[in-house]
């Protein structure tokens, strides 16, 4: 009796490096605490402290990707949009497609991320106040323009004072993206701010059992990568995508790290 055929094809993980943004600044993100954020120095925009537009066309030329994520800080913790400053960051990153978390938990907030020229709406659980509002938003914009942001502190669900009336604080990461697929999610970022910056790694066990349970879904990480290792483990958990900012800053992780690849047997 013949032995079935076993297919070798490549696991390709995308970096994808990220901008905060701040009263009009790129910040540089160290363990979630917000407050104490400082404007950017990088490798990559030598004299251009804190400039998202410099930034932003450094991603694209010289570390190569082909998408950025960006977080407007100023809206996710309920201020105003940074309208003209994303505005500026789409058209100087093109063809290079952003990722833009501003805090949308509704699909009007939602729709209007959209409507500036981002490729998809992060729809963070931090800010949603009820989860059913993710199902809103993808009904709204479609599911391929969301990615739903599993926002954890040190491994905790981080969740707004009226989603956990709802009880979504006491749910289990695993549970949460349980339920965002259900709703008709495609792709999911699993962000610890709690490690962001720090250089810890993030937490491989997590990704893994996502992985092996939601085998279909696009899946990013973010929080904690601290060099090319750190990639090469989150490729071999079968992860779609990194996002990493301070490494790149400080030069650890360079345009040959831009994208990672593996092979894996695959049994038809």
């Amino acid at each position: 009796m013949s032995q079935p055929m076993t297919a070798v094809v490549e696991w390709v993980m995308q970096l994808i490096p990220v901008i905060d943004l701040a009263r009009g600044l790129a910040v540089q993100g160290r363990a979630g605490d917000r407050a104490r954020y400082q404007p950017v120095e990088s490798v990559l925009t030598p004299g251009r402290r804190g400039d998202p537009v410099a930034l932003v066309r450094a991603y694209r030329d010289v570390v190569g990707a082909g998408e950025c994520y960006v977080a407007d800080l100023d809206a996710i913790q309920g201020g105003d949009l940074q309208r003209g400053l994303l505005l500026d960051l789409v058209r100087a990153a093109a063809p290079c497609s952003l990722l833009v978390d501003a805090g949308a938990p509704s699909p009007a907030a939602a729709e209007e991320v959209i409507a500036l020229g981002a490729g998809a709406a992060i729809v963070g659980l931090e800010t949603l106040r009820r989860l059913e509002e993710l199902g809103e938003i993808l009904a709204t914009i479609g599911p391929g323009r969301v990615i739903f942001s599993l926002d954890l502190r040190l491994g905790r669900p981080m969740v707004s004072p009226e989603a956990a009336a709802h009880g979504l604080g006491a749910l289990e990461p695993e549970a949460l993206v349980s339920r965002a697929v259900a709703s008709g999610v495609r792709a999911v970022l699993v962000l610890d701010v709690g490690r962001v910056g720090t250089g810890e790694g993030v937490d491989l066990d997590l990704l893994g059992r996502i992985r092996r349970r939601f085998p279909r879904v696009r899946l990013l990480a973010g929080g904690g990568v601290a060099d090319a290792e750190d990639l090469a483990r989150l490729v071999q958990v079968g992860c779609d995508g990194a996002l990493v900012a301070t490494a790149l800053h400080l030069g650890r992780i360079g345009q040959s790290s831009a994208s990672a690849s593996r092979q894996v047997a695959d049994c038809p």
